[in-house]
């Protein structure tokens, strides 16, 4: 089922966008629970309109919607943890593959700029940025490939990998690593399509093996220290 779509900018935009980028940033953790009347007051609307924007998210699987409990951050199985990479690497080694013969300078240097952006913020330990960057590198990747609906797939799984990476990634391991960026781009620059793609399964391989299952208590965070001011 797809979102109904909002327009950039609008007041609900501004708000889906505001949480989902909390929760890829791991500043809502898995299992956190999300009160209606607590983010209706944090960001001046009403419940009715929060209601909108948790049902948007639930669609988008980051957060899960329970009748009599409400909205909670999303927390993946160790199943649909493995079933969202095997996803990913099916999608993104096939879009390897076709971007490697299709890509301009202009690309390499703006991909080249994205995982520089990324190195300088792990430089500085800015580990809730870097996450969402790395995410964005990705989505970027599928978007330069050139099949759109493809590439909106890539970004939702991207989210929910962030999500999988809070749950079961060892702490202050992002399991993307930016030089592998760098050498993916080398490889796309080349033009060769096998090596592309054959590198990208081996980086998706090593978020994934990087892992472990633990168990993480549900938790109620102080939307305000989250969100700041609205």
């Amino acid at each position: 089922m797809k979102a109904t779509p909002e327009v950039k900018g609008s007041r609900h935009h501004v708000i889906y966008r505001a949480v989902s980028d909390a929760v890829i940033e791991h500043r809502l953790k898995p299992g956190a629970r999300l009160r209606e009347d607590a983010l209706a007051e944090v960001f001046g609307i009403s419940r009715t309109g929060i209601r909108k924007v948790l049902q948007r998210l639930a669609l988008e699987q980051l957060i899960t919607l329970t009748p009599g409990k409400g909205a909670t951050v999303a927390r993946p199985s160790a199943e649909e943890a493995r079933e969202i990479f095997d996803a990913r690497r099916m999608i993104e080694c096939a879009l390897m593959a076709r971007l490697a013969v299709s890509i301009t300078t202009a690309q390499v240097d703006e991909l080249r700029a994205m995982a520089q952006h990324e190195q300088q913020i792990l430089q500085r330990n800015e580990q809730s940025a870097a996450i969402k960057i790395s995410a964005a590198f990705h989505g970027r990747l599928a978007e330069l490939a050139g099949n759109q609906a493809l590439a909106q797939f890539v970004a939702q799984l991207c989210s929910r990998s962030s999500l999988i990476l809070a749950v079961y990634g060892r702490s202050g391991d992002l399991g993307c690593d930016c030089h592998d960026h760098h050498r993916l781009v080398d490889l796309l620059e080349t033009g060769d399509s096998d090596a592309a793609a054959a590198f990208m399964q081996k980086h998706l391989y090593l978020i994934e093996n990087s892992l472990f299952i633990r168990e993480t208590k549900g938790e109620t965070p102080n939307l305000r220290d989250v969100f700041g001011v609205y």
